[in-house]
């Protein structure tokens, strides 16, 4: 599919308001206040990386584990629960990768109080498995919760690592994504399903990407593109970085049809945020295109705490964070309108 650069039509404020504003960015302002009360036991000694990364890194041996979990939009669930199964395991697969890793298990940790849920849920994940050759190795059945619930866990190993806290000033901020695919495959979240249609692997040959980017020093920074939407991804990613970036949007490569401010949404399902230095970001960018994957340079990180976006030639301020948090991990700036209702 043809890339198709952002034309003059796409007004900065509402970008903003809209970004700034989507649940997929202001559902993790809970996300605080657990990470603090449990700081005191994320390490007794062989932790690298625990809260704000895509995934837990411990040390084993001359390897990294990575540890990460997953939990699904009871709202998807009801609506799709096949789907739900499906999106269970794929955002897991990307988080080991986008740490550098390699994927090895997963178990699964299942709420149902209507057996219509069950079989579907279970036929996603099955299907989630197959595609990415990741193993379910087990999990837990809860059969008599008040409502449906599903979550992942996930372990991978890593040889060297991809973090999202490690941005440095001056680095390329590249975005990496397949524009063959389809959208709004997951309803009622705004998506774009690349996987669909691709076998294994093709599937597992672009996420191989990563680690081998990590491993060939060519990358030190990622971060995979899930339900905070690529603006929401490189804000997270520049808030545990704590520094702050220039965004084209004017730059960012989408699918023709596919409406701007939903692209900026959308959970890709094949998507990374990566910084480079600039000497190697070309060589970052002959990789991914190895694959037919399009990966495109469409901002700067700075030192200011602020992520400044561009389109149609203005300028505004999409984040503040030296005044303002998402998650508030490593600012511990209150984030207003905590609940855990």
């Amino acid at each position: 599919m043809a890339i198709k650069l952002l034309g003059k039509n796409a007004m900065l404020t509402d970008i903003i308001n809209d970004i700034k504003n989507y649940p997929g960015l202001t559902r993790k302002r809970n996300i605080y206040r657990a990470t603090s009360l449990l700081a005191p036991v994320a390490d007794f000694g062989l932790t690298i990386a625990d809260f704000g990364e895509d995934a837990a890194v411990i040390q084993y041996k001359d390897e990294y584990l990575l540890l990460a979990a997953e939990g699904i939009w009871s709202g998807l669930i009801e609506a799709n629960p096949y789907a739900a199964g499906k999106a269970s395991v794929m955002p897991s697969v990307n988080d080991i990768y986008a740490m550098g890793g390699r994927p090895l298990a997963m178990v699964n940790v299942v709420g149902i109080n209507d057996s219509r849920y069950y079989d579907e849920i279970m036929r996603g994940i099955q299907k989630g498995c197959e595609k990415f050759r990741v193993p379910m190795v087990g999990g837990h059945l809860h059969p008599d919760t008040r409502e449906v619930s599903l979550s992942v866990a996930i372990l991978g190993v890593a040889k060297k690592l991809l973090f999202s806290n490690n941005a440095r000033e001056g680095q390329d901020l590249i975005f990496a994504v397949d524009l063959e695919g389809k959208g709004y495959q997951c309803k009622p979240v705004i998506s774009w399903d690349t996987n669909s249609g691709k076998n294994s692997q093709q599937v597992l040959d672009r996420l191989e990407i990563l680690p081998q980017l990590a491993e060939m020093s060519l990358c030190e920074t990622a971060k995979d593109v899930s339900n905070g939407g690529l603006l929401g991804t490189i804000a997270l990613l520049l808030e545990t970085s704590r520094k702050g970036a220039f965004v084209d949007i004017d730059r960012i490569p989408k699918p023709q049809d596919f409406p701007i401010i939903d692209w900026l949404k959308a959970f890709l399902s094949y998507g990374f945020i990566l910084c480079a230095d600039k000497g190697k970001t070309q060589s970052i960018i002959n990789r991914f295109a190895d694959t037919k994957i399009v990966a495109t340079v469409i901002g700067e990180v700075t030192a200011s705490q602020q992520m400044i976006i561009a389109c149609a030639g203005k300028e505004g301020i999409l984040f503040d964070f030296e005044n303002e948090a998402i998650t508030g991990i490593t600012s511990g700036i209150d984030v207003p309108g905590f609940s855990f209702g």
